[in-house]
């Protein structure tokens, strides 16, 4: 989504989908991070989703992925982090400035591209939150959570409440190309399940373009639901539903 193309073990080209936020001036364009519900979405949503008629309190909108426990994966131990812009932003900058990188996720230039839109998702109301994957101790991936049902990607599929998204960005060239990407989205999908009772599904929106993302996600569990017109980019919708994770 997110994104948003990101760079999975997969291959050279970014893993996740990933829905670039529209220049500031463009009027009537979608921004992943300042969206109005439509009413008709707001209706579908439990008095819990929208207390005080409003959104809920950051903390809840992803059940905190800050206190999630670790996976175990077949590389070692998995566990996501939220970003610390004043601790990562040097790190994840130079992830997108690699070129297989920046042709997906378009965040390459000097850190402050980069932590303007880390800032934007820290600074909002928790409907994305970006962490570093952290495997066996050490920083090696980049993953945005997000409220699929509350993004402007819920515009383009039948979205359903609490249907939570990914974008995976796998950080270093070692790790591409071997499994890693799809090894991390089984786990990241698995820690969103566990850990969000109210989620049926995991989201993804890959470009139709990025063929080693997309077989990552087919690998992970994901199955193939449609091809999808995003701002940007002709996406191939992946969804892994709760109901088949223990047979995949």
């Amino acid at each position: 989504m997110p994104p948003t193309e990101s760079s999975t073990g997969a291959g050279t080209g970014p893993v996740g989908g990933h829905m670039q936020p529209a220049p500031e001036s463009g009027a009537g364009c979608e921004d992943t991070l300042d969206l109005r519900l439509p009413g008709e979405l707001l209706s579908l949503l439990s008095p819990d989703d929208t207390e005080g008629g409003g959104a809920q309190p950051r903390d809840d909108l992803l059940d905190e992925p800050a206190h999630w426990r670790a996976a175990a994966t077949p590389l070692g131990s998995f566990r996501l982090i939220p970003v610390s812009v004043e601790r990562d932003l040097s790190l994840i900058s130079g992830w997108m400035n690699d070129p297989a990188v920046a042709a997906f996720w378009e965040l390459s230039g000097p850190e402050p591209v980069t932590g303007t839109h880390l800032r934007a998702q820290l600074d909002g109301d928790g409907r994305s939150v970006p962490c570093l994957g952290v495997l066996d101790g050490v920083p090696m991936s980049y993953f945005e959570i997000y409220r699929a049902d509350l993004d402007p990607l819920a515009r383009h599929y039948p979205a359903r409440p609490h249907d939570t998204g990914i974008h995976l960005l796998i950080g270093g060239v070692a790790d591409r190309g071997r499994g890693v990407g799809t090894a991390l989205l089984r786990a990241a999908a698995g820690l969103i399940l566990d850990h969000r009772p109210r989620c049926a599904r995991v989201v993804a929106e890959p470009d139709l373009r990025n063929t080693p993302s997309v077989s990552a996600f087919l690998s992970a569990g994901f199955r193939f639901a449609a091809e999808v017109d995003l701002p940007g980019k002709r996406a191939a919708l992946m969804l892994r539903e709760r109901t088949l994770a223990r047979l995949l």
